[in-house]
């Protein structure tokens, strides 16, 4: 059978698998009696055992196994569950997703995880465990590097037997190098040189690109064929200097008999999906598989749904040539015909976005597990609530949005929220509410990450600006509340008093205001020294069609999005003022800059000395601005492109579209002006 084909299915299956079995845990941390929950976490571990025997993944599930003898006790109330046997548990499911990514990699998922199949297999049988050092597998596998038999694909046992079969023999291989060692590749290469004089190595942990990269502490394993004897590989191997010691064993093949079998085994297992241990039904397997076969829905590769938006995109642009082609031509048939087909594409258009949507629970899904270790390392008691994560975003934005999240949820619970004994010195309850909480608001999404922790000092805030020359204090004295708060998103601003690993080490929330602006969005703080923090992420519902206002400079036409745009308005030059050396105008009682698209811009054309200005207001946060236009040509749905690897860094442009005339209009990056 050929695996590669499946290969997708099996990544997108075990991810699903992982996390149903983190949010099952969860669950039954919670709740530790519950054996239904216990029942639908053996299950995502008896499913995803056997489909990574059937691709050969053996590490994975090798582990996997023993999580379910570990589940299977529980479930038949010969285990009880506690803190101690969830922490190994969910250290297992970490390793399991650290297997499925290097999968996903490129590499064949293979690691060694000794210390925790050990812990499971002590928790099975009732025995005391150790867990004084969390990353105690991690440390395993730095120090310990020998091979395993799960570590072998089915090529390297075949050349093993035949090799057997031939009157060869199969060594392991342990070097260690001297720790005074400096050039370790160096010596690495030359041993090689040695074993493939004598052999051949048919395994190397860690990999050869490891070792080059000397990727490695002072030992490494390797599994050599050849006809020397065992003093001889060694006394050939020493030759080289720096060495400390040798040691050669032979490598049993017994295993690897009982390693096949196991294969064939757990693939008739999941052929069945009945095992002798399980006590789940083959009526309940029948209604699983009808359910799964009469399901709606089916999985499309995100690379399809980009194809077929690419496909529109160009429809977009033809639709608005034929717009403005029916309209000078002013033939009613043709302006039918025109009118029908935007309704229908229009409708089109709504069908591949809402494709394109996907809930923010994939992202919001990560984050119970991650509060969860957390607070443990920062031995604070936090209770998380998520409100909205049906709410639905572009993939595009999806795929971005993950890492400002997981900054913006690390900054509120190390600086945030306070310990047990801080909060409980303030009349509050020892544990800390953070919140998450998405929902639509026209074509944007809002994403607030809310706590009910120390808040926002506004001196401290101050204090470290104008000492960080970010502002002066003249200046301090004339901002809000709001535009001290946005402060903190400077770069490399910090008010931490030490620096933690937990928020980024002191790295500032600039940041996370760069990587939301860049999507569109922006990012509002508001707080209440205190009593808490609320940081408010507006985005926009799509990156690919966008709608527009668009306007004209000399023979130039620019696209200014409608989401920055709060009002166009015609403004006379005896009502421009100067403030700090810039115009300004009074609008609305607020003092507003004016930005002349024309000098920004360098667009050729001589100078009008016009009575009246086109002025577009926008905002971006608190902060407005005008633009300085010559026209206005009105509100347009566009399609954004990509200016190409090329022009990357050209100022205050998000990038280009075509119009109906064929003629290019460039986007403007709003943000990138007020700024």
């Amino acid at each position: 059978m050929e695996m590669n084909e499946y290969l997708d299915v099996f990544i997108e299956e075990s991810k699903e698998h992982i996390q149903s079995l983190n949010d099952h845990l969860l669950e039954l941390e919670k709740n530790p009696t519950n054996l239904d929950t216990v029942n639908e976490i053996f299950r995502s571990a008896h499913t995803l055992k056997g489909m990574s025997a059937t691709m050969g993944f053996q590490d994975l599930a090798d582990l996997t196994h023993k999580m379910e003898n570990v589940l299977d006790a529980v479930r038949n109330n010969k285990l009880s569950i506690d803190s101690n046997i969830l922490d190994v548990v969910f250290n297992a499911v970490d390793e399991l997703e650290s297997m499925v990514f290097d999968i996903i990699g490129g590499g064949e998922g293979k690691k060694d995880v000794s210390v925790l199949v050990n812990q499971l297999q002590a928790i099975e049988k009732g025995e005391s465990i150790n867990l004084e050092n969390k990353d105690a597998n991690n440390q395993e596998s730095k120090t310990s590097t020998s091979l395993q038999i799960g570590n072998l694909d089915q090529f390297e046992t075949a050349v093993l037997q035949q090799s057997a079969e031939k009157g060869f023999f199969n060594y392991q291989l342990t070097v260690t190098l001297q720790k005074t060692c400096l050039l370790k590749a160096a010596r690495v290469y030359m041993i090689f040189e040695i074993l493939e004089q004598i052999g051949e190595v048919i395994k190397s942990e860690p990999t050869v690109s490891e070792l080059e990269d000397e990727n490695f502490e002072f030992d490494f394993t390797v599994i050599l064929v050849t006809k020397d004897s065992v003093d001889e590989v060694k006394q050939k191997v020493l030759k080289v200097s720096e060495i400390d010691t040798v040691e050669v064993e032979e490598f049993s093949l017994d295993n690897l008999h009982n390693s096949e079998t196991a294969l064939v085994e757990a693939e008739t297992e999941l052929q069945n999906n009945v095992t002798p241990n399980n006590t789940t039904s083959k009526k309940e397997v029948k209604d699983s598989v009808k359910e799964q076969v009469t399901s709606k829905t089916i999985r499309v590769n995100i690379e399809r749904l980009d194809a077929l938006m690419n496909l529109f995109e160009e429809l977009v642009i033809d639709r608005g040539r034929l717009e403005q082609i029916s309209g000078t031509l002013r033939n009613n048939e043709l302006q039918e015909t025109v009118e029908r087909m935007s309704r229908i594409s229009g409708d089109l258009q709504n069908i591949i976005l809402n494709m394109r949507m996907v809930p923010i629970d994939q992202v919001f899904n990560r984050f119970p597990r991650m509060v969860r270790q957390l607070a443990k390392d920062l031995d604070k008691k936090i209770d998380l609530q998520i409100f909205g994560a049906d709410t639905e975003l572009d993939r595009t934005v999806i795929d971005e949005i993950g890492d400002p999240l997981v900054h913006l949820i690390r900054n509120a619970l190390d600086h945030g929220i306070e310990t047990p004994a801080i909060r409980k010195e303030k009349g509050k309850p020892e544990e800390g509410v953070l919140k998450l909480n998405a929902y639509h608001s026209g074509n944007h999404v809002f994403i607030e990450i809310s706590d009910d922790g120390a808040g926002i000092n506004r001196e401290k805030v101050i204090n470290k600006a104008v000492s960080n020359g970010v502002i002066t204090l003249d200046e301090a004295n004339t901002l809000t509340d709001s535009q001290v708060y946005q402060l903190i998103m400077e770069s490399g601003f910090s008010t931490a008093d030490q620096i933690s690993d937990i928020s980024g080490r002191g790295v500032g929330l600039d940041v996370v205001r760069n990587t939301i602006e860049s999507l569109g969005g922006n990012i509002m703080i508001d707080s209440n020294n205190g009593q808490g923090s609320v940081f408010s992420i507006q985005l926009p519902l799509t990156l690919s069609i966008i709608s527009v206002m668009l306007v004209e400079v000399q023979e130039e036409k620019f696209a200014i999005p409608l989401s920055s745009i709060i009002e166009t308005s015609i403004v006379n030059k005896k009502d421009i003022m100067q403030a700090h050396n810039k115009q300004v105008i009074d609008f609305r009682g607020k003092v507003v800059p004016l930005i002349s698209v024309k000098e920004v811009f360098n667009v050729p054309g001589e100078l009008t000395d016009e009575e009246y200005f086109s002025t577009v207001i926008i905002r971006q946060g608190d902060k407005m601005a005008g633009l300085i236009v010559d026209t206005f040509i009105g509100q347009q749905e566009v399609v954004l492109k990509s200016l190409g690897n090329y022009l990357t860094d050209v100022f205050a442009i998000s990038g280009a579209t075509i119009l109906g005339d064929g003629q290019v209009a460039l986007i403007v990056d709003t943000n990138a002006l007020i700024k």
